[in-house]
Parts: structure tokens; sequence; C-alpha cells
């Protein structure tokens, strides 16, 4: 099986194998920090809602979108749901959460393992050079853009 991410074949030898797995784990922590951030808004949009119907008679006709479709209930029925929905979702970016800062941690061992640099990021091992910047030579690592 060859390693390739989305369609792109892999680079040749050992250190296209190890910039592929880097690549993968900054899309999956990148993917995790997307999903808690649209959780996030959506958790924000919740309690505006749930403030808003707090604030209004409970035998008031309000309208709720379950699986698509439309429906009328009242506000005393549609206010549990969404404070339940709302605890759920905080309990999911928590989770989210703690998974990227997992993900972070491994990202970084893999970093630090593999002596992986990016683009315009300084060695920090190595003192600066006199007079020139970034020159060529020194460690062998893996520079990915």
């Amino acid at each position: 099986m060859a390693d390739s991410v989305k369609g792109r074949p892999a680079a040749a030898g050992p250190g296209g194998k190890v910039v592929a797995r880097f690549n993968r784990l900054r899309q999956e922590q990148r993917g995790l920090a997307s999903k808690a951030a649209e959780l996030e808004l959506e958790l924000n949009e919740h309690g505006l809602v749930i403030e808003t119907l707090r604030e209004v008679d409970p035998t008031r006709k309000c309208y709720r979108m379950v699986g698509g479709i439309l429906v009328e209930r009242t506000v005393k029925e549609v206010l549990p749901a969404l404070e339940g929905n709302r605890e759920q979702i905080s309990k999911i970016i928590e989770t989210l959460s703690q998974q990227l800062q997992s993900k972070g941690r491994e990202l970084n061992e893999f970093r630090e393992k593999h002596n992986i640099r990016l683009v315009g990021e300084d060695d920090p091992r190595q003192p600066p050079k006199d007079g020139t910047e970034g020159g060529k030579g020194g460690a062998a690592g893996v520079l990915v853009s």
C-alpha cells in the first residue's frame, strides 16, 4: 500500500513516509480544532436561544428543526431539550479539547523524534550563525513546508 495523502503520491525514500505521517498528524489536529470551533459556535447559539426562550411565556408556540423537519412545539417542551443538547455539546467540546491536546503532544514527539522543522523555523539547538541566515549544512533533519 503506497503512502499518499488525498491523491498526492508519496515522496520517494524513507523521508517521504515520515513527511506523509507528519502531514497526516497535522491534518488530524486541524480537523479536531475545526470541529471544536464549530461546536463552540453551536454552543453559543444554543445559549442565546435558551436565554431568549426563558423570557417568553412557556405556552407560547415555537418552531424547532428536528432531523431537517420544522416542527411546532411550545417553549416548555423545547427549552429542556435545548438545555440537554447544550450539556451534550459541552461534553463533546471537552472531549475534543483533550483529544486536541493529546494530538499536539503526539505531533511534537514525532517532530522531535524525526528532527522535523517547518519552513521559516529556526533550529533551536544551533546558535545563530554570524553573517548568514540559516545557511546550509548542520543537522540532517526533515524540512516540511
